[in-house]
């Protein structure tokens, strides 16, 4: 099937930036696809929207917009024309009148999840052991040393703002659950993905798929286009 000219725009989440789709986007350059890898601020959701708004007026064509954790709040508050479909890696997606820490905190934390609170300055860190521990315990020590080293904090404003009329309530979406996350509750991931009837995929991933699975979410991907370059 020829893909013809469908992009896919990634979006990291907090305390990470584009350099976590590494992976992905080699995979998805073997499959021919075009990926680009949208940098947010992280300072408020508004500020996080308009930023991916202004990488989504560069492309040309339809777009199927990828979001990891928190960015599932960001990709589903665009109204850029050009995007086809939504897909969501171990992401947190409000509906309309939630917070993101209306999802996030849904369901029970995990045990070795971190405590967060913002610091004097309103930014939330993640300790640098909550990598190994709770963001990507699959990953390996290497991985581990580059996700702490390039961690960017998140604005605590950011996780209070409610959204509007979600996106996905419009486009197709796709889900990739991570069974084993210890960051966003894999109950709440199967919940959100329901409520969004959802292409729902599940693996056996940590919270951070696009570094240690990250096959599973380009096949998502892939899945995604394909059916976008197929309408």
């Amino acid at each position: 099937m020829s893909l013809g000219n469908v992009s896919a725009v990634l979006v990291h989440g907090a305390w990470a930036d584009g350099s976590s789709f590494g992976k992905v986007i080699e995979r998805l350059k073997g499959h021919g696809i075009r990926a680009v890898a949208a940098p947010l601020p992280l300072t408020s959701l508004g500020d996080d929207v308009a930023a991916l708004d202004r990488t989504l007026e560069r492309i040309d064509g339809p777009v199927v917009l990828v979001g990891h954790a928190y960015a599932g709040a960001v990709i589903g508050a665009t109204r850029a024309p050009n995007v086809a479909a939504l897909v969501y890696a171990a992401a947190l997606a409000p509906d309309e009148g939630e917070t993101v820490a209306d999802v996030f905190y849904r369901d029970e934390t995990h045990p070795q999840a971190p405590k967060l609170a913002p610091d004097a300055h309103g930014w939330i860190w993640l300790p640098d052991d909550a990598f190994a521990s709770a963001f990507a315990q699959h990953a390996t020590p290497e991985e581990l040393a580059v996700l702490a080293a390039v961690q960017r904090p998140i604005a605590a404003v950011c996780i209070g703002e409610a959204v509007k009329r979600p996106l996905w309530k419009d486009v197709p979406s796709w889900f990739l659950i991570a069974e084993q996350d210890r960051m966003i509750n894999p109950a709440t991931q199967h919940f959100m993905a329901r409520r969004m009837k959802a292409h729902v995929r599940s693996y056996d991933a940590d919270h951070t798929p696009i570094v240690t699975a990250p096959d599973a979410v380009a096949n998502v991907i892939v899945e995604a286009v394909q059916s976008v370059a197929a309408r």
